[in-house]
């Protein structure tokens, strides 16, 4: 029996990218956002949970000078990314590791990283982390980054009241009939809900979501050393947010 993880969402890979689509609103939207708030110079990234590729091959496609080197534990992301690059003829300019970045947090010469980068992103992956391997993870970020680097993280937050939560999940499933797909066929291919693989809810330093309110993770930016936070798009439950590690000046 094939073992799912958290992140991975689907139980067949090949359904991630129509399936995050009809569940998630405005999905590219939020992958746009961190591709056009790269420093127009970036030349070497580094990202955190690749999962099928679509933020790398948004930024590979943009910036042809940008050096991607993606971390992902699951396998068959990786594998899935990796072909995806291939075909769109960037293979040179991205690196796919196998690897948890909860180690790279730890430690980020144990998986074989170094020097530094102009930025580092993350889309829908950080939130399986709990709140003290999120400030580890923030804190290694701001000492890997070049002098104004940045870090980018699209992720779903917590809303801060029920009231709230409640309008959260009025747009998800307005966005979702909206598709005019068969949403009873969409949720049939969640990992959590295929009686055909073995889900699990832990791996490594991930967990099942983990959410914190925006605020949350502002603070925690700033507390992890960033000096300028900021949240370049939000829409409801999801939101781009990050910052630099000194100001990008005008």
């Amino acid at each position: 029996m094939q073992q799912i993880f958290p992140g991975e969402v689907f139980a067949n890979t090949n359904n991630f990218d129509s399936g995050i689509r009809q569940l998630l609103p405005r999905y590219d939207e939020m992958l746009d956002t961190i591709s056009n708030c790269l420093p127009k110079n970036c030349q070497r990234i580094l990202e955190f949970g690749c999962g099928t590729g679509e933020l790398s091959l948004k930024i590979l496609k943009k910036y042809p000078d940008v050096e991607i080197i993606a971390l992902d534990y699951s396998p068959r992301m990786i594998q899935f990314a990796s072909s995806k690059v291939m075909e769109a003829g960037y293979q040179q300019r991205w690196t796919g590791i196998e690897a948890d970045f909860g180690d790279w947090a730890n430690n980020p010469e144990s998986i074989g990283i170094k020097g530094k980068f102009d930025a580092c992103i993350s889309s829908l992956a950080i939130h399986h982390l709990s709140y003290e391997m999120r400030l580890k993870l923030s804190k290694q970020i701001c000492q890997s980054l070049n002098p104004q680097g940045c870090f980018w993280n699209a992720d779903p937050v917590l809303p801060e009241s029920p009231a709230i939560k409640e309008a959260y999940n009025l747009v998800r499933e307005e966005w979702e009939k909206q598709q005019g797909k068969d949403l009873s066929e969409v949720r049939s291919q969640l990992a959590m809900n295929d009686q055909s693989v073995d889900y699990r809810s832990n791996q490594g330093h991930s967990a099942q979501d983990q959410l914190a309110t925006l605020n949350t993770h502002l603070k925690m930016l700033s507390e992890a050393g960033f000096t300028t936070v900021a949240v370049p798009w939000k829409y409801y439950g999801l939101a781009v947010f990050g910052g630099w590690i000194d100001s990008p000046g005008e």
